[in-house]
């Protein structure tokens, strides 16, 4: 199921993490969900995996699954 997950397109934010010496990657539009890496990269494509793991988790447990809603706005 996580490939059907790979489809929509959910907003990443990407910084260094200077304390776990990784970059780490949150996906706002999913509660919870976050991945990270040592390069870049690897980061992204965790958050990937992750969102897929969380959309499929979510389907099993009978939850809502936000649609993307693409960039987000922030102050």
């Amino acid at each position: 199921m996580a490939n059907e997950a790979a489809e929509p397109r959910y907003e990443m934010i990407i910084y260094w993490s200077d304390e776990d010496d990784a970059f780490v990657v949150e996906v706002p539009e999913l509660p919870g969900c976050a991945a990270d890496g040592r390069t870049y990269a690897e980061a992204v494509a965790n958050a990937e995996t992750v969102i897929g793991e969380w959309i499929d988790t979510a389907r099993e447990l009978g939850r809502p699954i936000p649609q993307p809603k693409g960039r987000l706005v922030y102050a």
